[in-house]
């Protein structure tokens, strides 16, 4: 597989993207932090079935901590939830 450095189904930069998933609600942002998680784990494990340990352990590693900021925002979500309209 290769690693592209846009995302190819966007036409805006990695900027605007940020800013885009940055205005979300929380619960999707959430949301798609989890399923980003999943997807670097996913990755770590065929690494893994490869023989690249090291590489494994980071995007593990790496996936623990998008998991956790997951964790973050639904918690801001839960507190910003009742003010929603």
């Amino acid at each position: 597989m290769k690693h592209p450095k846009q995302v190819e189904k966007y036409d805006g930069g990695l900027d605007l993207l940020a800013e885009d998933l940055g205005n979300l609600r929380y619960d999707a942002l959430a949301d798609f932090l989890k399923a980003l998680s999943a997807k670097i784990e996913v990755d770590g494990t065929k690494d893994q079935e490869r023989g690249r340990q090291q590489l494994a352990n980071s995007l593990f590693s790496c996936a623990q901590s998008v998991q956790e900021a997951a964790h973050a925002i639904d918690k801001a979500w839960k507190i910003s939830e009742p003010y929603m309209k």
